[in-house]
């Protein structure tokens, strides 16, 4: 049965809660606002949702205060845009314009906060950018002495980790799109298909079930497994005993799903079908150790405990899952380094890999949302054992 679809966007309410929450953040680091200049960190305050940040000619600007509505800094294409959201303060320029795209606008802004030497934050930490050409950085930041630029990447990312019901609502119907996208995939594939044929077919059938778009499909095929995981398809024809991976980052109303699937054609190696059973084990383990108050390092170590069955390495990527949101992938990490303390209402992905045979690996994932009595998927769970298509 198809999922009944919710309602886009959000209502004002959402936006004034996310503005209160960073505002009562910035006061406990004494900030006077934030600086945000990406278009996750814009549309989370905003709204403004729009495929125009794919050209790089034309700077963003979004400054949230320590008191009252964002005021939006954007080129004038965007003003009409902009100007269904929840903000009144918009202020535009014709851009672009190499001379000078929004400084003077954000010195206007800026300055009188620069004459009592206030600090503001801006996003310098790990995941983050500078959207904005670097000689335009350095002529606004030499026209605002006096002014502290902060760090806050942890008010932002802290915030976004953990999602509101509405966000989880989109994410929940866009993880069980992909999952009925991936259910078609046998209806799909044939030995003797070009793996680049097989990916557009599953574009389609994505499509036609009511994702919004897919940026994101990668994958491979091989025999008795695949090499990489981030290849684009191939005219390779699918062979009897290879095992084909598709991982898809499927969108609705701007929030991904992340997550794939394995299957072999015609017949399955002992081989493939025992590193997928330590996988699917590995997953188990992750979404029994994925509670509120247990670490991301805790999650890595859950599931290195059962990749290291037949995978030394345990898991060498440098992670086992990750954050999920308006992002393909988002803060935290699962992995050693990341303490993170699982909080209810993140959306995860739990991704195990490990490595076998000669060169081949396997991966899974799975889409999860944390809840206080612990995980609750968001994606169909993969079979237990290794699906052969015949």
């Amino acid at each position: 049965m198809q999922p009944e679809a919710p309602k886009r966007g959000f209502p004002v309410a959402e936006f004034e809660t996310r503005t209160r929450n960073a505002q009562a953040l910035m006061a406990e680091t004494d900030l006077v606002g934030i600086l945000l200049m990406t278009e996750p960190d814009v549309r989370y305050f905003s709204g403004f949702h729009t495929l125009f940040w794919q050209s790089p000619t034309r700077p963003w600007f979004l400054f949230v205060p320590a008191d009252g509505k964002p005021v939006a800094i954007i080129p004038e294409i965007g003003a009409a845009l902009m100007r269904q959201s929840w903000l009144d303060d918009i202020r535009t320029w014709s851009a672009p314009a190499p001379h000078d795209d929004g400084i003077s606008l954000l010195n206007e802004l800026l300055s009188p906060l620069a004459k009592i030497k206030a600090r503001i934050g801006i996003l310098k930490g790990h995941e983050t950018s500078l959207r904005m050409p670097l000689n335009d950085w350095e002529r606004l930041v030499t026209g605002l002495r006096g002014l502290e630029f902060a760090d806050a990447t942890a008010i932002v990312q802290g915030l976004r980790m953990v999602k509101s019901p509405a966000e989880i609502e989109k994410l929940s119907y866009i993880c069980a799109l992909g999952s009925k996208a991936f259910s078609r995939v046998p209806e799909l594939v044939a030995e003797g298909q070009p793996l680049e044929e097989t990916f557009r077919a599953f574009r389609c059938t994505a499509l036609t079930l009511g994702c919004d778009d897919i940026p994101y499909l990668v994958g491979g095929a091989d025999d008795g497994g695949y090499h990489d995981v981030i290849s684009p398809p191939s005219r390779r024809p699918l062979q009897a005993g290879d095992v084909l991976m598709m991982d898809t980052g499927c969108t609705w109303d701007g929030y991904f799903c992340d997550f794939d699937r394995n299957w072999a054609i015609s017949r399955a190696t002992d081989t493939a079908r025992r590193a997928y059973d330590v996988l699917w084990r590995a997953t188990e383990a992750g979404l029994a150790a994925a509670r509120p108050g247990n670490t991301c390092c805790d999650l890595f170590n859950a599931m290195r405990a059962v990749i290291t069955e037949i995978d030394d390495s345990g898991g060498d990527v440098g992670r086992l899952g990750h954050g999920l949101g308006m992002q393909l992938t988002e803060q935290p990490s699962h992995a050693p380094f990341d303490r993170t303390v699982l909080k209810e209402n993140m959306v995860l992905t739990l991704e195990p890999s490990l490595s076998y045979g000669d060169g081949l690996m396997m991966v899974h994932e799975e889409n999860i949302v944390v809840r206080k009595g612990g995980a609750e998927l968001l994606t169909n769970r993969a079979a237990s054992e290794l699906p052969v298509i015949t």
